[in-house]
């Protein structure tokens, strides 16, 4: 099988992660199915699941739209 996410898949990013990344544009293409990015506001950094729970638990059930 060959690189990258081949199942509906979406991208999570906090506003306030400090971490460097790329912009999401950049590895948009490493995703073969269906694929979304979200960016989370309200001063969420790296670690959604906790920091912010209902945007993290939202995106778990819509990935199942895509």
């Amino acid at each position: 099988m060959g690189e990258g996410a081949f199942g509906p898949s979406f991208t999570l990013e906090g506003d306030a992660n400090g971490a460097p990344h790329p912009d999401p544009a950049a590895y948009a293409a490493k995703f073969t199915g269906p694929y979304a990015h979200r960016l989370v506001r309200g001063g969420v950094g790296h670690n959604l699941p906790q920091e912010a729970p209902e945007a993290f638990a939202q995106a778990v059930i819509d990935v199942t739209r895509l």
